[in-house]
This record gives C-alpha cells, sequence and structure tokens, in this order.
C-alpha cells in the first residue's frame, strides 16, 4: 500500500488498548539514513507553546512499531503509557 503523508494527516489516531482519539498527526520523524519513518508526532494536550515554534515539549511521539493498521479514515496504535512520550 503506497499512502501520501498528507492523507496520513487527514486521519485520526486511535489507540486500540483504551479506545482513546489521540489527535491527528502534527508532524513525522524521520531516519535519512534508513530511508524510514521513525515515529508520528501527535498535538499535546496543553497546547501551551506560541504557534508551536518553540520545542516539542507537549508532543506525543508515537515509535512507527507501534502502528498496528492504517485504515481509511483511522490509524490504529498499540501503545501503553510507557511508549509514548509523555509531556517533559
Amino acid at each position: 500500500m503506497i499512502i501520501k503523508i498528507s492523507d496520513l494527516r487527514d486521519r485520526d489516531i486511535i489507540n486500540i488498548l483504551d479506545g482513546r482519539r489521540l489527535g491527528p498527526i502534527k508532524d513525522i520523524e524521520l531516519d535519512l539514513e534508513k530511508g524510514r519513518i521513525q515515529a508520528i508526532v501527535l498535538p499535546g494536550i496543553s497546547g501551551g507553546r506560541l504557534l508551536g515554534l518553540f520545542g516539542r515539549g507537549d508532543d506525543l511521539v508515537v515509535p512507527w512499531e507501534k502502528i498496528t493498521r492504517i485504515g481509511v479514515d483511522v490509524v490504529l496504535v498499540d501503545v501503553s503509557g510507557q511508549h509514548i512520550e509523555l509531556p517533559r
């Protein structure tokens, strides 16, 4: 399956462990040496930064290995608290 990043950004991210909606994809982390996506970045809940320009302290980072299924409308992830990079 081939998918554009712009198409991924339109999908909600759902945690299959608790059914919680984690939000849309805000950004991705790339490993340029290996040519692979490392993680998806989801917006944090506080939104306290000035236009999101000063760091990613409130963002949730979900490793690519934790994505279980990419569907038409949603992306399902299997993450517990220790696998999500919580606000610093």
